[in-house]
């Protein structure tokens, strides 16, 4: 194979060599898409935070209920009310919980682009030439 570049080599005052390449035994390693993980870790560890704390209002509500009971106070009522309402919030955002990750998983899964397509018509040709076509337009809408 050499003997094919001598006259190449004695031209150009060179010398050829064949090198060998060095194969590189490192593994290519495959990273795993974490964002997946990560969602999941924050939904189980919100969803936990909010049972949480429905089961400790719910807690708070007997007791703030005994309360208003024995001492007959309007202002334990006011704050039995409040507290009630309060459990109520937490129990809605346990369901709108749901739904975000809902979303955020459509959101993950979908990054392929767009869903429509546009197509644009674009006039090639001269500006004379688009004056003629338009003036034929309107001769044929007059008649």
């Amino acid at each position: 194979m050499s003997d094919k570049f001598n006259a190449i080599d004695e031209s150009l005052n060179t010398k050829y060599e064949i090198a060998k390449s060095q194969e590189n035994s490192s593994k290519v390693e495959v990273v795993k898409d974490n964002q997946t993980n990560d969602i999941k870790k924050d939904y189980e560890y919100t969803r936990a935070n909010l049972y949480s704390l429905i089961e400790k209002g719910q807690e708070a509500i007997n007791g703030i209920m005994e309360l208003a009971g024995e001492g007959g106070s309007p202002r334990a009522y006011e704050v039995a009310g409040q507290l009630i309402k309060s459990v109520a919030d937490t129990t809605d955002k346990l369901i709108d919980l749901q739904k975000k990750l809902k979303d955020v998983e459509e959101d993950v899964g979908n990054n392929k682009g767009p869903n429509t397509v546009t197509n644009n018509a674009v006039f090639v040709g001269s500006t004379s030439e688009l004056q003629k076509l338009l003036k034929q337009g309107f001769l044929n809408n007059k008649e």
